[in-house]
């Protein structure tokens, strides 16, 4: 599992030209991808990151300040563009497989005490942020 975490000063998702998630002021945003063989254990191991990474103000975390975190499902995480002008999806996980695992990754941050807002799994989504700083993390479960 992949995750893209930048420390935001405000975010939101628009699907449709209605905004269906979003905060202002302080959190991450957090681009999710999932790959074919994720399972529970990454699903953890990518929510306690994202909640504990000490990327806010003052070295803190969204747990320590109860920061906001926008998840977006992003597939394109895995896209590989290392060959031709055309990347290749392969190795990112087919809907079926990854829109669960994004719900997971979406509970298992609520669950730590996270106020979580979403995108759409699988829409035409515009996201609009504020970087701050900018810091962007880029975290790869184990395997």
């Amino acid at each position: 599992m992949r995750a893209v975490v930048q420390r935001v000063l405000g975010a939101n998702v628009t699907v449709g030209g209605e905004v269906v998630g979003g905060f202002e002021g302080p959190g991450l945003l957090a681009y999710l991808g999932v790959t074919h063989d994720d399972g529970p254990a990454d699903v953890t191991w990518v929510a306690r990151k994202i909640w504990d990474l000490r990327i806010l103000r003052g070295e803190q975390s969204a747990s320590d300040v109860g920061a906001p975190v926008l998840v977006v499902s992003q597939f394109t995480l895995y896209g590989d563009a290392r060959k031709g002008r055309r990347p290749t999806w392969l190795a990112a996980a087919p809907g079926p497989v990854s829109e669960p695992l994004y719900d997971a990754v979406c509970g298992a941050l609520e669950g730590l005490g996270a106020r979580v807002e979403r995108g759409v799994f699988g829409a035409d989504m515009r996201v609009a942020s504020v970087n701050d700083g900018p810091i962007t993390m880029v975290l790869d479960s184990p395997r």
